[in-house]
């Protein structure tokens, strides 16, 4: 005869992530060709063991290219030269991203180059300008999956729980 026992809150696998990952995450939105190169890159076979979701592969887009010297600039100069040339009625997704990188793009949307006289760009704009930057970086999304990777191991040393 078999015998149930209930679990202990403590052998309990959760599926809801924890309140603190969950704090750790600001949401964001993308333009709808960069959020689709990054979903494409959420099912390549090279993004095995672990599989990084979409929070790791904006975050990883935003700092390959704040890890350049001239990264305000180069964002300014593709938002200015690309992003004003799109439809304001430009389909978004809806996706989160790392706090660290959140607070590196609301700098940079709260810096002097985006306040009068210049023109004023938003959030998404520019973190839809991180991801195109870094995919004209690296098509492939090979140095994306490798900065996620970074990100994570960075992450883990900050919160060794999460």
């Amino acid at each position: 005869m078999l015998i149930a026992t209930p679990q202990s809150p403590q052998a309990r696998v959760s599926t809801r992530p924890s309140r603190l990952v969950c704090a750790e995450l600001r949401p964001t939105r993308l333009y709808l060709d960069e959020h689709s190169w990054l979903h494409a890159l959420t099912q390549s076979v090279l993004n095995q063991s672990p599989a990084f979701r979409f929070p790791d592969l904006v975050s990883a887009c935003v700092s390959q290219v704040f890890q350049t010297r001239d990264a305000d600039a180069r964002i300014f100069q593709y938002l200015h030269a690309v992003m004003t040339h799109r439809a304001v009625d430009t389909p978004r997704r809806q996706t989160d991203l790392w706090r660290a990188h959140y607070d590196q793009l609301i700098g940079l949307q709260r810096s002097a180059a985006n306040q009068y006289p210049h023109p004023r760009f938003q959030l998404d704009q520019i973190t839809t300008a991180c991801v195109a930057l870094a995919r004209v970086d690296d098509e492939t999304g090979q140095l994306i999956l490798r900065r996620a990777r970074a990100n994570v191991a960075l992450r883990a040393s900050d919160h060794p729980h999460l």
